[in-house]
Formats: C-alpha cells, sequence, structure tokens
C-alpha cells in the first residue's frame, strides 16, 4: 500500500470502487448545490421560506442569501467536518477497515441535505411537494442505507452507535451493530410505509419509532457489555 493510500484510509478517506463512488457523489451533490445557487441566485425572491412547521405551513422566512446559501454551507461544512474527525478520533486506525462504508456515509449526509435542498428551492419558487409525506419517506430512506452499513463500522468515537458500553466493549459494538443493521433496515421500510398512509401523522410517528429503536439498542448494547468478560473500563483503567 501507498504513503498516499496509508493516509486516505487513516483519515477515513476512500478504498476500494465503493468508497470512490461514495466520495464522488457527494461531491456532484455539492457541486450541483452550489452551482444551483449561483445559476438561480439573480432569479431568486428576496423573501424565501427556511421553515415549516409539523402541519407542512410556512412559519418563517428569509432572506435570500439563508434560503440559497445556507443549506449547500451546512452541507459543505459537515462533509468537511466528517473528513477531518478520523485524525482526532483515538480509534482511526479503525477507519481503514471501513474507509468504504465511511465514505458512503458522508455521500448520503450530503445527498440528504441535498434533497431538503432542492425541496426547499422546489416550494420557494411556487411547486407543490407532499413536504409532510416526502420528509419521513427521505428519512426512511436514509435509514435503510444506513442500516446496510451498521456491520460494517468499526469502534470509533464518531460514527455509529455509541454508547458507553459499546465503546467498552468490542463484543457489545460488534453484536449491537449488527442488531442496529437489522433496526435500521425495518425501520426505513416502517418509516417509508407509514409516509404513504399516514398523511400528516408520518413524520411524528416516524421520530417516535425512531427513538424507540434507538432506546431499544441502547439497552441492547448494555445486556451485551454486562455479559462480556472481555468489556474493559473507560480508557482502559481500573478505579483510581
Amino acid at each position: 500500500m501507498s504513503e498516499r493510500e496509508t493516509r486516505n484510509n487513516d483519515a477515513g478517506g476512500p478504498r476500494g470502487l465503493v468508497g470512490v463512488l461514495g466520495e464522488g457523489s457527494a461531491i456532484a451533490v455539492l457541486v450541483a448545490m452550489f452551482g444551483w445557487a449561483a445559476f438561480g441566485w439573480s432569479t431568486a425572491s428576496d423573501r424565501m421560506p427556511t421553515h415549516w412547521n409539523l402541519h407542512g405551513e410556512v412559519d418563517r422566512y428569509g432572506g435570500r442569501f439563508e434560503g440559497m446559501l445556507v443549506l449547500p454551507l451546512i452541507a459543505l461544512a459537515l462533509y468537511l467536518l466528517l473528513l477531518f474527525l478520523p485524525r482526532i478520533d483515538p480509534g482511526r486506525l479503525n477507519y481503514a477497515n471501513m474507509a468504504g462504508a465511511y465514505a458512503v456515509i458522508r455521500s448520503v449526509v450530503v445527498a440528504f441535505l441535498g434533497a431538503g435542498y432542492l425541496l426547499v428551492q422546489t416550494l420557494a419558487r411556487g411547486g407543490r411537494v407532499d413536504l409532510l409525506n416526502l420528509l419521513p419517506f427521505g428519512l426512511g430512506v436514509l435509514l435503510l442505507v444506513l442500516g446496510n452499513l451498521m456491520g460494517k463500522l468499526r469502534p470509533n468515537w464518531f460514527v455509529g452507535i455509541r454508547t458507553p458500553w459499546t465503546l467498552s466493549s468490542a463484543e457489545s459494538w460488534n453484536r449491537t451493530h449488527r442488531a442496529g443493521g437489522w433496526v435500521f433496515v425495518a425501520l426505513g421500510f416502517a418509516t417509508m410505509g407509514v409516509a404513504l398512509v399516514a398523511g400528516r401523522a408520518a413524520l411524528p410517528i416516524a421520530v417516535g419509532l425512531l427513538l424507540l429503536a434507538t432506546v431499544a439498542l441502547a439497552i441492547y448494547s448494555y445486556v451485551v457489555w454486562r455479559d462480556d468478560p472481555d468489556k474493559v473500563p473507560p480508557a482502559g483503567r481500573s478505579a483510581a
């Protein structure tokens, strides 16, 4: 492995075709977002919708900068942050074994924000969008993709199901993420189904299901940790 490849993998950079495609798609979405902001700037309104309530009604307006550039800037900041975090993670060496999955996670986060930006721009220009159904449906797609990546994540401090117990036990980390993969996939399908049939109640139901799944996985991580003979105290130290 070349020195450049080693640096990329230690920093969570691309590894293999999946990683390269994930990285490329994230950059493509960012370019598209900023490209649209530049292209549509002159024709954008000085008063653009920027926030909607739980009934799908606009409850806040902002200026052209907020409506056209805030989401692209947030997407860029998150993308750069996710590139940087492995460099300060005490478990940075594990990123070499999940570089492809980590690149896909970066691309999925950027794509989710890009889809949100598309919805905002459509609504701002008078388009008709069923926001209350599309948001939970998009959340379901996000959960479905993340669920398929869960089992590929290795112990680290920034990405995955990080509880005190998964971070103190390799067994708890591995089993919780395998279980979390199945739970997130099932939750993704359930959320998409709810989005299609529940109407205005879809988003609260989707958020409630996600919270229940999060609590259940946290409890499961504790149960596995409790029975693991190889668990370690925080930082690998005994009590002072």
